[in-house]
């Protein structure tokens, strides 16, 4: 029983740590995009596909990275980074904003984010290190 447990604490920390690698790797690519879009001409069009593209693949690492550590479970693990993220980033989204909703982009960001969370998972499993 002490294992499990001991177990089950290595899978929350190395949970955690994932969801803090996903976090630092999106603040540092929507800090380029800043910078890119301060000082080239580029679209702000680019902003909203480019946040997804971002988000999807700061939870990908995120949750490979510490499903190689866990080793087990990665589906689960996985979706449990990728929807911790989402809910997080919308939980800070509707302090900050008087306006935040729900809305088909939202739904269709937090899709994306368990799935990308998934894969990140089943990744991190199977990487042989």
């Amino acid at each position: 029983m002490e294992n499990t447990d001991n177990l089950n604490r290595k899978s929350y920390i190395q949970i955690l740590k994932g969801l803090g690698i996903s976090f630092i790797i999106t603040f540092v690519f929507l800090l380029i995009l800043a910078i890119v879009l301060t000082y080239t001409n580029t679209s702000e069009n680019i902003i909203n596909p480019t946040i997804i593209i971002i988000t999807a693949i700061s939870i990908l690492i995120g949750s490979s990275i510490s499903n190689m550590k866990i080793k087990k479970n990665g589906l689960i693990n996985g979706g449990i980074i990728g929807g911790l993220y989402i809910i997080l980033l919308y939980l800070f989204s509707s302090v900050f904003n008087e306006n935040f909703s729900l809305t088909v982009s939202s739904i269709i960001m937090i899709i994306i984010g368990i799935a990308f969370g998934i894969l990140g998972g089943i990744i991190g499993v199977n990487i042989k290190s």
